[in-house]
């Protein structure tokens, strides 16, 4: 069960991030065209669904697979607690909680964007759009490398 559990983490995370890669470049266009009102409209449409209806559960789903898989490792691992193997669970466990924080600002940005209130530029969001992948570099990190 344990394998399926990492499949079905992996499978959530790259969904997860998906959405956290391409919600920001939808956010990039939606401010560059914010002048084309039928451009808008359609964008803020794409926004919405892939937040919600691929975002959000991506993101519980990761979530909750790896809060499963802390508790199941110490059968794994034959019955060593994988939360005392060292600092980098923790340091991985940081940089999701900030993972989580970036996605609901992603939350609130789309939320203004779609009552036409956000004035960040496209600049802003391009910016922005790299965080996840600074993120995620050290969560891979953590796991690969597992360095203390």
């Amino acid at each position: 069960m344990y394998d399926w559990l990492i499949w079905f983490h992996l499978l959530s995370l790259i969904s997860w991030f998906a959405v956290l890669f391409y919600l920001p470049r939808l956010f990039v266009y939606h401010a560059e065209h914010a002048d084309n009102a039928g451009f808008v409209k359609v964008v803020k449409i794409m926004e919405y669904k892939i937040y919600q209806y691929i975002g959000v559960p991506a993101m519980w789903a990761t979530v909750l697979s790896g809060i499963a898989l802390i508790f199941l490792s110490s059968s794994h691992y034959g019955g060593v607690n994988i939360l005392s193997t060292g600092g980098w669970l923790h340091t991985k466990i940081f940089f999701v909680v900030l993972l989580m924080a970036y996605f609901i600002s992603l939350g609130f940005m789309r939320k203004k964007l779609e009552k036409d209130e956000c004035n960040k530029s496209g600049k802003f969001f391009r910016f922005y759009n790299e965080v996840p992948t600074l993120l995620l570099l050290v969560i891979i990190a953590m796991v690969v490398i597992r360095p203390f």
